[in-house]
């Protein structure tokens, strides 16, 4: 370096020689450019164009410069300010910058600004002198007064703590730094206060109201309690809820409390909560650790409240009576803590399994409802006598079937086979009448019309189709007593039990008893089987066989009316058809072929698809064979195949099906309209109304009879485009709107969705306006088939 300066010495005595000399011997400006250009390409020589490209600087200067100014400024320039006053490129202003910074530990470069330890001393003596006099000072503050980020400050602040900056930062909050004089009188202001606190406080109140510093309050507050300066404690930690309780107040807390449980037997959450407790369940849990309390929802309950339960529970149990636990339990226990303590005492004493809890309170054993039921022991015998008087023939189960089966069979077997003989004769004759076998009374069930819950689609199925079709949907169940007479009974017989237990007691035995009935009911009716007439056994068959010709004949029409939907509506209306009217036909067939060959079967609606399997295994093969095609074609998709294999089933059976008419036919079609009619004018339910009146106006439209399930509504409805007026499909169109509205929020709530709505939510308001719509226009789409005057479609 030293000999390229020497040869630049050289040059620059050359240049000079050459100026003065003669012209000859003189370089111009541009060769001078030239030369310099030459050697800075050659790496001789090093040296940066200034902005006005006039002048060379060497990087050694830019440095010197650059400190000049660092020193001129006061310890602290910017590298912007810099590139200006030096009049070079800001790349090299900052390249010559990073370079002093490596070189010199006592320059920084910070947010592109150049500070020396002279600038930070002096920064620190100015924070020193504002903390004197505030007694503390905060980075964040320092941060704006200063321009300078907080970590830097608060690390060059650390760095002088002690020697420049005479005070101490808060450890646990670095952007705080205080004097020793501050954080005494902070101490004495804080003692003094709480020394004056004598009921539960909240710390962060006490903050607020006297500017304390959160953190350097926190941490001198537990200095003194822990030395014991202050007689009281914190609760809650270092948070929002933190609490400081003096022990003067605690003491008669304790008091309180202990005298509470000792008298009464239980503590409130609620009324610990208003004693200025934030945390009953923690603080009972450490103040009788050795105490036995039973934790409820809103009450703790200690162990002599529930020693007396269990005493009272057990001697009702081995007494075989019952009682009432209400008299014993704390009045403000809510109905939920109720039930969870009787449930800890009934399991504590294990006696699930021999007692029963009624009305929440009362513990009833089982011997007692056992004597209970043995009340009704006469009545059941008496009302199963006079039912059997009134209606003498009631569905027989599987064990009756067998002893029928019994009776038949010591019958001589050739008055059997005369019998036998003359029913293939008469089917073959195509008569409606056939005499059955021994079996044929088993088919004269009496039907009780019950309401089914379940699915919205499967009810608006069974409801829309024949009268006779959904009696045979319900299980027959002879009625004993109602609910009133039971209960009734019960007031007779059982004295001193409270009105709402003989209540619920009449509800829980209501089922064994109805169980009981019926058995004793079979039991009579098995017993006066003898003396059933051949000629009733004839009328049944004559009705059987009438059914299900009127069965057939509306499916074949039922298929007329899938006819006029889409292959895939088609496909499901036709499956909806082969699972209910199909079935029907085919259990009542098969039910008839069960009892002829004196096999045991259930009524024909308790059969299911494996109940026929295991049935048609018992059967001859003659009668197996056509039954087995039948129930074959339920499985399937069309509607013909079963019809195809119907007539070799009936005649199997003995019963030959009658071809359809035009009388038959417009008889049918009436019937059904009826049908459906009488039950759209006394439902309300919304989906059932769509349901109903679509089917009917496309049986007006159509005159084709429908069997549908709910999920084809809005295919039906699709049908009646063009067939009913604008207004009628609109009106039509905006009531299944509502009803698909309202039925996707009922699938859609929880259990106390209900509850909600009451108490007005959103949702709550958006389905009762729902429902107050549906309410509104179901007379209006009601009257679309009721009033037919009033539409445009065309009656049968």
């Amino acid at each position: 370096m030293a000999a390229d300066w020497e040869e630049i010495r050289r040059l620059a005595a050359d240049f000079q020689r050459a100026q003065f000399a003669d012209t000859v011997q003189r370089l111009s400006e541009r060769n001078c450019i030239e030369i310099v250009a030459k050697l800075v390409g050659d790496k001789q020589l090093d040296v940066v164009h200034t902005l006005d490209g006039k002048e060379y600087i060497t990087p050694s200067q830019i440095s010197r410069e650059i400190r000049d100014e660092l020193y001129v400024h006061g310890g602290r320039v910017n590298i912007v300010d810099l590139q200006q006053i030096i009049h070079v490129d800001w790349v090299h202003v900052e390249s010559r910058a990073n370079d002093i910074v490596k070189s010199d530990k006592h320059i920084q470069l910070v947010l592109g600004q150049l500070i020396d330890e002279n600038y930070l001393d002096q920064l620190a003596e100015e924070v020193n002198d504002k903390l004197q006099e505030t007694g503390q000072v905060n980075i964040a503050e320092l941060c704006k007064n200063f321009d300078l980020p907080g970590d830097f400050l608060t690390e060059v602040l650390s760095k002088r703590l002690g020697r420049i900056v005479q005070g101490q930062m808060d450890q646990y909050n670095r952007g705080v730094i205080f004097t020793q004089a501050f954080v005494s009188r902070h101490k004495a202001r804080i003692c003094g206060l709480f020394s004056a606190v004598t009921r539960p406080t909240p710390v962060n109140n006490l903050i607020g109201l006297y500017g304390f510093q959160e953190h350097l309050l926190y941490s001198v507050l537990e200095e003194l309690v822990s030395s014991g300066r202050l007689k009281g404690a914190i609760v809650g930690g270092r948070q929002d809820k933190a609490v400081y309780i003096p022990d003067i107040y605690s003491k008669t807390q304790s008091t309180w409390v202990d005298s509470f449980l000792k008298q009464n037997g239980y503590l409130e959450f609620d009324a610990l909560t208003r004693l200025g407790i934030p945390d009953p369940v923690s603080y009972i849990k450490k103040r009788f650790k050795s105490s036995k309390l039973l934790f409820l929802r809103a009450v703790c309950v200690g162990h002599a409240i529930v020693d007396q339960l269990e005493a009272s529970v057990e001697e009702a149990v081995n007494s075989g009576t019952w009682t009432d636990l209400q008299p014993m339990l704390p009045s403000c226990l809510s109905p939920e803590d109720i039930g969870i303590l009787v449930n800890q005492v009934m399991r504590t004493a294990n006696v699930h399994s021999s007692a029963r809890i009624l009305s929440s309170t009362v513990v009833v054993s089982e011997k007692f409802i056992g004597n209970c039921v043995s009340l009704f022991d006469d009545f059941m015998q008496q009302r199963a006598l006079k039912e059997i008087k009134n209606n003498p023939v009631f569905l027989i189960t599987e064990e009756d079937m067998k002893q029928a089966a019994a009776m038949v069979e010591s019958t001589s077997s050739s008055k059997k086979d005369k019998r036998e003989e003359q029913r293939r004769k008469k089917a073959t004759e195509g008569s409606g009448s056939v005499k059955g076998g021994g079996g044929g009374n088993a088919r004269e069930i009496r039907i009780r019309k019950t309401k089914k819950k379940g699915r919205r689609d499967e009810d608006s199925d069974e409801e829309t189709g024949t009268a006779p079709q959904r009696d045979r949907n319900k299980q027959m169940e002879v009625p004993f007593m109602s609910l009133e007479e039971v209960t009734a009974v019960l007031e007779k017989h059982v004295c001193d039990c409270p009105e709402e237990m003989l209540s619920e007691l009449a509800e829980h035995i209501m089922r064994p008893l109805t169980k009981m009935y019926q058995e004793v009911v079979r039991t009579v009716f098995m017993s006066s089987t003898k003396a059933t007439s051949g000629a009733s056994r004839k009328q049944s068959v004559k009705d059987l066989q009438e059914e299900i010709n009127n069965l057939c004949h509306n499916i074949r029409l039922f298929e007329k009316g899938t006819k006029l939907f889409s292959d895939e509506t088609q496909a499901n209306i036709s499956k909806h058809i082969l699972k209910t009217v199909c079935s029907d036909v085919t259990n009542i067939l098969l039910n008839f072929a069960a009892a002829e060959f004196m096999v045991a079967v259930e009524s024909p609606s308790s059969i299911t698809n494996e109940v026929r399997v295991k049935i048609l295994g018992k059967l001859p093969e003659e009668t197996k064979a056509p039954l087995m095609k039948l129930h074959n074609s339920l499985n399937g998709k069309s509607i013909e195949d079963f019809l195809t294999n119907v007539d070799p089933a009936a005649e199997a059976c003995g019963f030959m099906l009658k071809k359809g008419d035009k009388k038959r036919e417009r008889q049918a079609l009436f019937q059904h309209r009826q049908a459906l009619t009488e039950q759209l004018k006394v439902t309300e339910d919304p989906a059932l109304v769509l349901h109903l009146t679509s089917v009917l106006l496309f049986q007006f439209s159509t005159h084709c009879m429908l069997h549908a399930p709910g999920r084809c509504v809005p295919q039906i409805i699709g049908t009646l485009v063009g067939r009913i007026s604008e207004d009628q499909q609109r009106l039509l169109s905006s009531y299944q709107a509502l009803v698909v509205k309202q039925l996707v929020s009922q699938s859609k709530k929880p259990a106390r969705a209900q509850e909600d709505a009451d108490a007005g939510t959103e949702e709550g308001d958006e389905a009762e306006a729902v429902r107050k719509e549906l309410l509104s226009l179901t007379n209006e789409v009601k009257d679309l088939v009721l009033k037919p005057r009033k539409t445009s479609v065309n009656d049968d």
